[in-house]
């Protein structure tokens, strides 16, 4: 049965201790582009949804708080 080079590879990776196989994924992970390439490095999404947060009627919770609420 031939065996695509990309299954290859993640086979070989699977097999490899999790210290070994995080940092590959890692390395992986930052050889990427951004996602956000905002021309003001997302500011204008922080400023819209702080003032929805703001204006709105919504609940919202802190991120330590959110972490609490789902046992971590």
């Amino acid at each position: 049965m031939f065996m695509s080079r990309l299954e290859a590879l993640k086979n070989e990776a699977m097999s490899m201790n999790d210290h070994d196989r995080a940092t590959l994924a890692s390395d992986l992970l930052c050889s990427l582009p951004a996602t956000l390439q905002d021309e003001d490095d997302g500011l204008g999404e922080a400023i819209r949804r702080d003032k929805e947060l703001s204006e709105s009627n919504s609940f919202s919770v802190s991120w330590d708080e959110l972490k609490k609420s789902v046992g971590r």
